[in-house]
């Protein structure tokens, strides 16, 4: 099992000695932040989109509702959700939620609350995902995030969150080059 922090899917939070989740209700748990794509939903049969210039961003998500799921993502979520509020944090676009949501159900994921890049925001993800953690870390406590990307890990833990690197997927630069190069999903 991997373990953030000192937290280890059923443990206490690191530095409080009180254990997670024991009688708290959903808005009281310590959060979860997990992105979906390279942690939960493997990205590489798509990648093919996005290799020529401009990438065919409408086919690249028109194909995630065909995703294989990554068993070692699946797994930490499930394990996380036991005691923490798992929230998804994606740098996928508004437009393709309906076919998260679909695909995450059906991986038997829990889905209390997506968050989606707005269609217009051009930001690069680690831009737009430091954005909304500094939001829910005014009213909530984050326990830990879990993304795949260097570029968002590091901006993130250089601010000081709690990050899981998800490396159970050698990363592959193309779409977090797309996205900078192209600024736009």
């Amino acid at each position: 099992m991997t373990e953030v922090d000192g937290v280890a899917g059923g443990g206490a939070l690191a530095g409080t000695g009180a254990p997670a989740g024991a009688g708290e209700a959903p808005a009281d748990r310590p959060l979860a932040v997990i992105d979906v794509d390279g942690v939960v939903a493997d990205v590489r049969h798509r990648l093919r989109f996005l290799r020529a210039r401009p990438g065919d961003w409408d086919a690249f998500f028109a194909a995630a509702d065909i995703d294989p799921p990554l068993v070692e993502g699946v797994e930490l979520v499930r394990s996380l959700a036991r005691d923490h509020e798992v929230l998804w944090l994606t740098g996928r676009p508004e437009r393709s939620r309906p076919a998260t949501e679909r695909w995450l159900r059906d991986q038997g994921l829990p889905l209390n609350e997506l968050r989606m890049r707005p269609d217009a925001d051009r930001r690069p993800a680690r831009i737009f995902k430091r954005s909304e953690l500094r939001r829910l870390g005014v009213h909530r406590r984050v326990a830990v995030v879990v993304d795949d990307d260097p570029a968002v890990v590091e901006l993130l833990r250089a601010d000081g969150w709690p990050v899981l690197r998800a490396d159970w997927v050698a990363y592959e630069p193309t779409l977090g080059n797309a996205q900078d190069t192209e600024g736009r999903t």
